[in-house]
């Protein structure tokens, strides 16, 4: 193979991945409709309904957009040969091949970061404002990006700098080594996430003594779970769209309720919401996810270890040099189609496991106050209720409304 058919076929799959989103989104965009379908009655009203679908088109405009400039900018960085160019400018500076990588991937994401910063303040200051979503101020949302861009270099800088540590040292070995670095951190921050990451963007306090918490009690106690720590976080801080989330293994296990989820919900859809995240946790898919995404990381850096070496992966990009960070960027891509076919699996598991869930929740709670529950969050979050089957095919890790409403009996 030469360097010039690979980088045809590394062109070939980032067109064909960027016309599948097109064409995925022009088959959930032919379900809208202005009429109000009979399945949402009693759900959504026409006003309610005509409000969501305008949502939806807002919001569709700009992700058009930025997905376009998105795909050319990435084109032309590999065709016109800008990797290339990056390259030539840090080895201008740095000789250390961690240090090479560190800031070529410095300069690769600022530039990136600056590319999406206006559709990102689009997003949130103009259509989440016209809903009536936003609650974040500017001084929020600069901060979160820093904060996010201070993370990203050392967390994701300390593990890249890891892994090509590990590779110098050893290339035969270095596949499962890295899987091994990689795997503690991902259960780490199963365990530790909550504790560690989001307090430095949102304030976690313990729930109140109350009706509430009493509630959640009797229930928790009713299934055999034993629920040490309920935290209310400051979703409002950022939006009006509320959330809950269960995190954490074993004794760190935690879950966290948004505040506007307290304030949207009766007492007893809390807990109906709350009997769902505990499904989870007793049927097991918290540790079989991570098992799962465990394997998969393993498949990648055994692929990854079998050709990262090959320069053929840098002329593609145009480079004079063979560098690691740039045979991470052509394996990324090549890598996609195999990543798109276990994504796939896996969101057909997680929505499985959302039935399941959500079964478990019926069975020992109540499934009428859950639909009740998944109806009112769903409204209030404007959300499409009726996305394409094959769009909910490739990127819906839960099933819609309509499809969990109907496992759950409560609508034809």
């Amino acid at each position: 193979m030469t360097s010039t058919l690979l980088l045809y076929i590394i062109l070939g799959i980032l067109t064909a991945d960027f016309i599948l989103e097109q064409f995925l989104d022009f088959l959930n965009r032919k379900k809208w409709s202005p009429i109000l379908p009979k399945v949402l009655d009693g759900i959504y009203d026409q006003e309610k309904y005509q409000q969501s679908q305008n949502y939806q088109k807002d919001k569709l405009i700009p992700s058009l957009i930025s997905s376009g400039i998105g795909f050319i900018a990435t084109v032309l960085m590999i065709s016109a040969g800008g990797f290339a160019w990056v390259d030539d400018l840090v080895r201008n500076y740095f000789e250390h091949p961690i240090a090479i990588a560190l800031a070529f991937f410095g300069v690769v994401m600022f530039f990136s970061s600056l590319l999406g910063l206006p559709f990102s303040y689009y997003s949130t200051f103009v259509i989440e404002e016209k809903y009536g979503f936003n609650r974040t101020s500017l001084k929020t949302f600069i901060l979160d990006k820093l904060k996010g861009a201070l993370l990203s270099c050392f967390i994701g800088g300390g593990l890249l700098a890891l892994l090509i540590w590990i590779y110098l040292q050893t290339t035969t070995n270095f596949w499962w080594m890295a899987w091994l670095v990689i795997a503690f951190f991902m259960i780490f921050m199963a365990m530790f996430y909550s504790s560690l990451l989001v307090p430095l963007f949102n304030k976690q306090t313990p729930l109140e003594e109350g009706e509430l918490k009493e509630e959640i009690s009797r229930f928790a106690t009713k299934v055999n779970f034993k629920l040490d720590n309920v935290y209310v976080m400051d979703g409002s801080k950022r939006s009006s769209k509320g959330n809950a989330y269960f995190s954490g293994l074993g004794s760190k296990k935690r879950i966290v309720l948004f505040d506007t989820l307290i304030a949207d919900l009766t007492k007893e859809e809390i807990v109906a919401v709350l009997a769902h995240e505990i499904g989870h946790y007793k049927k097991k898919h918290t540790l079989s996810g991570i098992f799962l995404s465990l394997l998969q990381t393993g498949l990648m850096f055994y692929i990854f270890s079998l050709i990262i070496a090959n320069p053929l992966l840098s002329d593609a990009l145009g480079a004079k040099q063979h560098g690691f960070h740039l045979g991470l960027i052509a394996f990324g891509i090549l890598y996609s189609p195999i990543s798109t076919f276990l994504s796939l699996g896996m969101n057909v598991l997680s929505r499985k496991n959302e039935y399941q869930a959500d079964n478990y929740a019926a069975e020992n709670y109540d499934a009428k106050v859950l639909g009740d529950a998944l109806k009112k969050l769903s409204v209030s979050s404007l959300s499409n209720l009726t996305p394409h089957p094959i769009y909910v095919f490739f990127y819906y890790s839960h099933p819609s409304l309509l499809q969990r409403l109907k496992a759950l009996q409560l609508i034809k």
